[in-house]
């Protein structure tokens, strides 16, 4: 499970539509729920590449915003 420092996780978009993030800390992941997309944590670091990032079918969408849900994530920022 990685941590992100809270001041880069503030600021952190999506690259490609630039809106919040999810931090799923201990899947390793910020998840953009508008796209469905999956962008990795590496050893902490956010890979921000949109060809590094793996969209997610329905079902894994529908998991992890429940997870989200559950959990009581919040965005990186509001927009």
């Amino acid at each position: 499970m990685s941590t992100i420092d809270n001041r880069l996780l503030a600021i952190l978009a999506c690259p490609q539509d630039k809106g919040p993030l999810f931090f799923v800390a201990d899947e390793d992941a910020l998840y953009n729920p508008r796209l469905q997309r999956r962008y990795d944590v590496r050893d902490g670091i956010p890979v921000m590449l949109i060809d590094e990032a793996t969209t997610v079918d329905a079902a894994e969408h529908a998991r992890v915003m429940a997870k989200i849900a559950a959990t009581g994530i919040t965005p990186t920022f509001t927009a």
